[in-house]
């Protein structure tokens, strides 16, 4: 991909930057359409013009702040990887994206994973730092 895709994305992140709504009500094991951004190698991306995908709300570090997961709808194995179910949706948390994010790449609540399904995902974030 060339660099416009990367001029493309400067452009919405300075839009992103720009808002001055509220940070949103998050909690632990939300799933929120997140702008992940256009990224380097083998870094996660978002998709659509505004560079989103699904992500796991890891920790609200401040009320503003997040730390959160990436999530693909491909079936993936392996450490850095642990599979979820959200209705009938089946995902795969990439734990080795984690990173954290300020509210404004919040867009939009998908809902919540259940108790059990966000308690794997702490048990492998757990598992693969330490």
């Amino acid at each position: 991909m060339g660099d416009e895709f990367f001029d493309e994305w400067n452009d919405e992140k300075q839009r992103i930057d720009g808002k001055t709504s509220r940070p949103p009500f998050v909690s632990v094991g939300d799933i929120w359409w997140i702008s992940i951004g256009k990224n380097v190698g083998t870094e996660i991306n978002g998709k659509s013009n505004r560079y989103t995908r699904p992500a796991v709300i890891l920790r609200k570090l401040k009320h503003d702040f997040y730390l959160i997961a990436p999530t693909t709808s491909q079936s993936k194995h392996g450490s850095w990887y642990v599979s979820v179910r959200h209705g009938n949706t089946t995902m795969s948390v990439c734990l080795h994206q984690i990173r954290t994010i300020d509210y404004r790449r919040v867009w939009s609540r998908i809902g919540t994973l259940a108790d059990d399904e966000t308690r794997k995902v702490n048990e492998g974030f757990r598992a693969l730092i330490w």
